[in-house]
C-alpha cells in the first residue's frame, strides 16, 4: 500500500505562510524556510510591539503634560504631585489631549491645582 502524504494540506499550509511574507525582500518571501523564520518572527515582535506601544503613549503623553505645564511655571513631577494631592481624578491621557487641543481648559486645570496646593 502506497504512503499516503497529503500534499494539498502541507501545499495549502506553506501557501498561506507564504502568503503572509509576500511584501519581505529576497528569500524571505519565497524560500519556505527562510519565510517561515520571517513571518514566526514577525509574529513574535507584533506581540511585544502591541505591549511596548502602551508605554510608549504614556512617555508621549508625559512629554505633552510636561511641555505645557513647563509654560505655566511647573516641571511635569511637581505639577503632578500636586494634581494627586488636589484629588483631582483625570489621568495623564485626557491631560495629554487638554494640553494639546484645549489650551485654556489645561490651564483653568494648573491654576486650579496652583491654589489649592
Amino acid at each position: 500500500m502506497p504512503r499516503a502524504k497529503n500534499a494539498v494540506a502541507s501545499r495549502a499550509r506553506r501557501k498561506k505562510i507564504l502568503k503572509q511574507t509576500r511584501g519581505n525582500f529576497g528569500a524571505r518571501k519565497n524560500v519556505w524556510t527562510v519565510a517561515k523564520n520571517t513571518y514566526e518572527k514577525g509574529l513574535l515582535y507584533a506581540y511585544r510591539d502591541r505591549k511596548k506601544k502602551k508605554s510608549e503613549f504614556r512617555a508621549l503623553w508625559i512629554q505633552r503634560i510636561n511641555a505645557a505645564v513647563r509654560m505655566e511655571g511647573l516641571s511635569y513631577s511637581k505639577f503632578m504631585g500636586l494634581v494627586h494631592k488636589a484629588e483631582i481624578n483625570m489621568n495623564r491621557k485626557v491631560l495629554a489631549d487638554l494640553a494639546m487641543n484645549q489650551p485654556e481648559a489645561f490651564k483653568a486645570v494648573v491654576a486650579k491645582v496652583k491654589e489649592l496646593a
